[in-house]
């Protein structure tokens, strides 16, 4: 038995966030019914269509989920929702601020005739104070939680290369509801559950604002190496790939110095991270010296002998075929209205149990009318609601 099997999840979501936790939530065995508008569907359908025709942040975010569309305006359609979370374990929505609360879908409204209903909102930046209605997309959060200003070279403030913003928000709802499910379990009374985007990522920027504490400077953007370790980053080898190291403390660039450069003398006089960092520049041109007579395969092996922390800088292609993920067994199959294609398996690996569902994803609309059918909708009714375009 799966760890949510029977759990029926109700996600009135958009974009990244929360279809990133329902999709988890669906991972674990939880029934997910995905609502989505009539013709359109949730707009990260329309991204790209790089995965085969289809668009891959919706690929990626929305498999073992069942499609059911329905015009939120429409009373009928809102009757329909209704009748649907009443009888489920949990609602998850990323509407816009105060969208659900004003169908009746917030969790006071919901917990009278559902008291063991999770509800689960997430949104840019949280209900009460001055950004509460603010538009909140990834890049916008990253800047205003300051994570742009510590990324990127001295020169150029960057954003992440995915939607980091989208994904903490998504992670914190996802465990959020588990731990609420949880309390249902002793108490069985539901929860409501208020997750800002903000608030995620603030909290991953812990180091940083501790760093500053009491106004003192910002750790310096330093672009793939480390602000405050060296060496600690991608270095060129001779046969034009790149090669990630982490010398952490002394003991190791003693042993760096010895077994990797080959010219233990050098470790006396740089000890200190602070003594390296000054002399970074230096130290840099008589590494990739060393390094430049040497393939990427040469130096690993070399570091790995010395028990130096190391990593190749690996391009996605490099990830599709990365040996420790296939020796582990980690690609599955999935289907998609385009066919199948490859997925990984989420990262939790329950030991003994059943593997996750890898569902498919869903074509829009695909469950709507097997889903009306389970709510009692009879055939004339269900064709009604369609010529009305309720659903």
């Amino acid at each position: 038995m799966r760890p949510l099997q029977g759990m029926l999840v109700v996600a009135l979501e958009h974009a990244i966030a929360a279809p990133f936790c329902t999709r988890q939530l669906a991972d674990l065995g939880a029934r997910v019914i995905k609502v989505e508008r009539p013709r359109e569907g949730d707009f990260a359908r329309a991204y790209d269509t790089r995965t085969r025709g289809l668009a891959s942040h919706f690929v990626w975010c929305n498999r073992s989920k069942e499609s059911l569309t329905l015009d939120l305006k429409n009373p009928e359609a809102r009757a329909v929702l209704q009748k649907l979370v009443e009888r489920a374990d949990v609602l998850v929505q990323n509407l816009a601020p105060g969208a659900a609360a004003r169908m009746g879908l917030d969790h006071a409204s919901l917990e009278s005739v559902n008291p063991g209903i999770v509800v689960c909102d997430i949104s840019g930046y949280g209900d009460g104070g001055p950004y509460t209605d603010k538009k909140a997309y990834d890049l916008l959060i990253q800047s205003e939680s300051g994570f742009v200003s510590v990324t990127g070279t001295p020169e150029q403030p960057c954003k992440a290369g995915l939607s980091i913003a989208d994904i903490a928000a998504g992670m914190y709802a996802y465990s959020s509801v588990l731990a609420a499910l949880l309390e249902r379990g002793r108490t069985g009374r539901g929860r409501r559950l208020e997750i800002s985007m903000l608030e995620a990522m603030s909290e991953w920027m812990g180091y940083p604002l501790f760093y500053t504490l009491d106004g003192q400077p910002p750790p310096p953007r330093a672009g793939a190496a480390h602000a405050a370790i060296y060496p600690y980053g991608p270095f060129s080898c001779g046969d034009g790939k790149s090669v990630v190291l982490g010398v952490q403390h002394d003991r190791e660039w003693t042993v760096f110095c010895d077994k990797v450069l080959l010219q233990p003398e050098l470790a006396q006089a740089y000890m200190g991270n602070a003594n390296r960092l000054a002399h970074k520049e230096k130290l840099r041109d008589i590494i990739e010296g060393v390094f430049s007579r040497l393939t990427a395969a040469q130096l690993i092996e070399r570091l790995e002998s010395a028990q130096i922390a190391n990593a190749q800088l690996n391009e996605m292609a490099d990830l599709w075929r990365h040996p420790q993920l296939k020796a582990r067994g980690r690609w599955a199959a999935i289907d998609t209205p385009e066919g199948t294609v490859p997925a990984l398996f989420p990262p939790h690996h329950v030991c003994g149990a059943e593997p996750p569902p890898m569902g498919a994803v869903p074509i829009l609309g695909q469950h709507t009318n097997a889903i009306l059918a389970e709510l009692h909708y009879s055939e004339a009714e269900i064709a009604r609601l369609r010529a009305a375009g309720a659903v």
